[in-house]
């Protein structure tokens, strides 16, 4: 997932919600995501062919 998401993109996406950092992360069935960093709310954002969607409707809480 890293691969396809451009290094200099990568430094600086954040979640919407929280403003915190986001690492790569994988979702339950073993799809790429994205996990806030945030110790209070954490939320995964999906990566849908290679392209993160950060929206907070298609959020989940980890």
């Amino acid at each position: 997932m890293s691969s396809t998401i451009e290094p200099w993109v990568r430094a600086i996406l954040r979640c919407p919600v929280t403003r915190a950092e986001l690492v790569d992360g994988v979702g339950p069935a073993g799809e790429p995501e994205l996990h806030s960093t945030d110790p209070e709310r954490p939320l995964a954002y999906p990566v849908r062919d290679g392209i993160p969607v950060l929206l907070e409707s298609d959020a989940r809480p980890l």
